[in-house]
């Protein structure tokens, strides 16, 4: 995952095992710890930063936006994101990946680099010698990178954020798993919130929820669903039409 500072042509890099949603937030949070939040972010179409959903005809009534991951968590950031249209279209980035690609890796061969974590810490001792020779002075000296906020908490806005419907037996579904709520809660939906080191997390309103994941839904509920309604039987009152016409019927059949 790399990313060049269109000012200055510095670079910062990471290695991952795949390109997706969690990588892209890890190494946005490591840049933005080093430099800042960025004004602006330009890439690729890629699955990660561009939600291929389709719009359906009430989004577009209510002028709704699909965004991905990503996308969401750099709205949150207030950081514009631009997709390129076209692989030439972002050229810079791509002639970078292509002298990494040859430099870089003729650099970690010689150094018998073998692992993701070894490349890591390569590209920490590298990635400043690089930057020394190749970056420049930005023409403007402004740095339009912006101090994380305080109180901001990163890891809470670059994670995957899903919302759930919070149960009446105060049950969330989420992957397949099922958890228990523990705090009371007026809630009807909660965001679960599934962070880069691997946690999970129960938020409603931007306040976290005690839970714990179980295996089965509560007693309570299956017995409540389980429960047959058994209609009473209706007895008419004494002074009901039905039980006049019984008791002249009665009279009726003894006279006889």
């Amino acid at each position: 995952m790399g990313y060049i500072d269109d000012a200055t042509g510095r670079v910062y890099a990471r290695f991952y095992e795949y390109e997706g949603t969690i990588p892209a937030m890890d190494s946005s949070k490591r840049y933005i710890r080093k430099y800042g939040i960025p004004m602006s972010i330009y890439l690729d179409k890629h699955t990660t930063y561009k939600s291929p959903a389709k719009l359906s005809i009430e989004d577009e009534i209510n002028n709704r936006e699909l965004l991905s991951q990503f996308e969401r968590a750099m709205k949150e950031l207030g950081v514009e994101v631009i997709h390129a249209h076209s692989p030439q279209a972002k050229g810079r980035i791509e002639r970078l990946f292509r002298t990494f690609q040859d430099r870089v890796v003729k650099e970690m061969r010689l150094r018998e680099i073998r692992s993701i974590e070894e490349g890591n810490r390569f590209l920490k001792y590298y990635l400043p010698i690089y930057n020394r020779r190749f970056a420049v002075k930005a023409k403007d000296k402004e740095n339009l990178h912006r101090k994380v906020p305080k109180g901001l908490k990163l890891d809470s806005i670059l994670c995957r954020k899903t919302e759930r419907t919070l149960r009446n037996d105060f049950t969330v579904s989420y992957k397949g798993k099922l958890y228990q709520i523990k705090d009371s809660t007026k809630a009807g939906k909660v965001i679960v919130e599934e962070r880069i080191s691997g946690a999970l997390y129960i938020t409603y309103k931007g306040e976290r929820l005690r839970f714990r994941e179980i295996t089965e839904r509560p007693l309570k509920e299956i017995q409540k669903k389980q429960k047959v309604r058994v209609k009473k039987k209706y007895k008419p009152s004494g002074n009901h039409p039905w039980r006049q016409y019984q008791f002249k019927s009665k009279n009726l059949k003894t006279g006889s």
